[in-house]
């Protein structure tokens, strides 16, 4: 894992525009306005064209490029604002100037139209801060979860499943649980690929050929890691207490229980970079947006949790 940067410790927090006409600008107001402009000792500013925002009594990092937001309907022509807003908070936060980013969400599709090269945030954070695995996880106070894979076919998850990716992954999840949410000893708990985690092989190999040799080579550093486990009896209340965090195999396997669980309360949360960076977790929402009724506890657990891992970077746990 790269080495953090560390920020002032009352640096402010920024708060990206994402997707024009989504709910993510209208959330982004909404948080400021209810946490009065700060957390803690970390004042919020808002990144983007201006004229998104509105007539915003928040303080706005202006981008270069120029969007028009038109509630409910995206464009191609504001991808160029979108991931410039992303850019400069990174710079800002690689500059130590910033604390932290939170991400409003991007429109995946309509980034792809403009040519953007990545498959979604994580990616691109990943390349710009020069990360050649950043790890995707969603927290909440319920639960934390991790998938290996993220965004690909289905069919493609089994090739991605390798001795080597799940153990630098484990490995970054529970550097990341020591340092920046505080957990001393932290346990990963890490899902099987097949139903049963394989049956002894009957419904799969992956859990025998290249999940348990990794776990196997975590706990050969240090680490407390339980796996491979059938997935289907990782979520209950009895099992959750059992861990800190789970690794799974792929992206519904994660996400389907943290938002079952925690769908208006999770933060998306980007581990192994030298920076701090959560967003809610929720799409952009494109048939609410505009309307004034989108809920903003997520944007402002993620603004939240942005804060309490920056000052647990701070405070060098």
């Amino acid at each position: 894992m790269p080495a953090s940067v560390d920020g002032r410790n009352d640096a402010p927090i920024l708060i990206t525009m994402g997707e024009p006409a989504g709910i993510g600008p209208e959330l982004a107001l909404a948080a400021y306005g209810m946490l009065g402009g700060r957390v803690g000792r970390h004042p919020l500013k808002l990144v983007g064209d201006p004229a998104v925002f509105g007539a915003a009594d928040a303080p706005v990092i202006a981008t270069k490029a120029r969007a028009r937001r038109t509630p409910g309907r995206p464009d191609p022509a504001n991808a160029g604002a979108v991931t410039e807003a992303i850019e400069i908070a990174v710079d800002a936060c690689m500059k130590g100037e910033a604390a932290a980013i939170v991400t409003a969400p991007i429109h995946k599709a309509v980034l792809a139209q403009a040519g953007f090269a990545h498959p979604g945030h994580t990616e691109f954070l990943g390349a710009l801060t020069g990360v050649r695995r950043p790890v995707m996880m969603l927290a909440s106070n319920t639960l934390r979860v991790v998938p290996l894979s993220i965004h690909i076919p289905i069919a493609k998850v089994p090739a991605a499943i390798t001795k080597q990716a799940v153990f630098d992954t484990g490995e970054i999840i529970l550097t990341a649980l020591r340092r920046e949410f505080g957990i001393l000893n932290p346990r990963l708990a890490v899902a099987g690929l097949n139903p049963h985690a394989g049956e002894d092989g009957v419904l799969g190999d992956e859990e025998s050929r290249v999940i348990a040799p990794a776990v196997a080579a975590l706990q050969a550093r240090g680490f407390s890691v339980t796996g491979p486990l059938s997935a289907d009896t990782m979520f209950h209340d009895e099992a959750r207490a059992r861990y800190d965090a789970a690794l799974c195999m792929y992206h519904d396997q994660a996400l389907i229980p943290i938002k079952t669980l925690s769908f208006w309360d999770g933060v998306n949360v980007t581990l192994g970079l030298p920076i701090v960076r959560t967003s809610p977790d929720h799409g952009t929402a494109l048939d609410i947006a505009g309307r004034g009724t989108a809920d903003p506890r997520s944007m402002i657990a993620a603004i939240k949790m942005a804060a309490a891992m920056a000052d647990a970077r701070g405070s060098g746990q």
